[in-house]
């Protein structure tokens, strides 16, 4: 259950909390979009990242979401399922590992993102890659918490068609 109180409409609380701070619903659909549309990585490197993330948020709604645009790329419910075996699970590519373990430590401590995991990453992608990922892990990240601290979880009724 909601923390605050969201008018009832279309879409449940995950879209009608927006309708309370209007002025800002934009800018969250832009993160959204921009995640999910304009990113440099392809789904199947962005996703695990992400599931990685709300598993650590521990938000219900983003631990069962999946955008129709990633589905029809290809990703696989073995790619979500197995996010916490990253280091072991065989049907990851060095580049997924890579992106699970970078959003795993931005989530928890960001600090832990050393020289080391820096060598690494820039031997698998470009710089401009490493930024794409940056901030697709502070968009998955804010915007899970927000809904996780806020309550906002009802996870049938996701708005989201990305």
């Amino acid at each position: 259950m909601a923390r605050i109180d969201i008018p009832d409409g279309p879409g449940g609380d995950n879209a009608m909390v927006w309708s309370l701070r209007p002025e800002m619903a934009g800018m969250v659909d832009r993160m959204i979009t921009t995640a999910y549309q304009r990113s440099k990585l392809p789904a199947s490197e962005r996703e695990p990242a992400r599931m990685r993330i709300a598993q650590l948020n521990a938000c219900d709604a983003c631990s069962t979401f999946r955008a129709p645009s990633v589905i029809d790329a290809g990703v696989t419910e073995d790619e979500y399922e197995h996010v916490d075996e990253w280091r072991t699970w065989p049907g990851y590519t060095d580049r997924q590992r890579l992106t699970i373990e970078y959003a795993e430590r931005f989530a928890t401590d960001h600090r832990a993102i050393d020289d080391e995991l820096f060598a690494r990453l820039r031997a698998q992608f470009a710089d401009d890659e490493i930024l794409d990922l940056t901030l697709c892990c502070a968009v998955f990240l804010g915007l899970g918490r927000t809904l996780e601290v806020l309550g906002i979880n009802d996870n049938d009724d996701c708005p989201l068609d990305i």
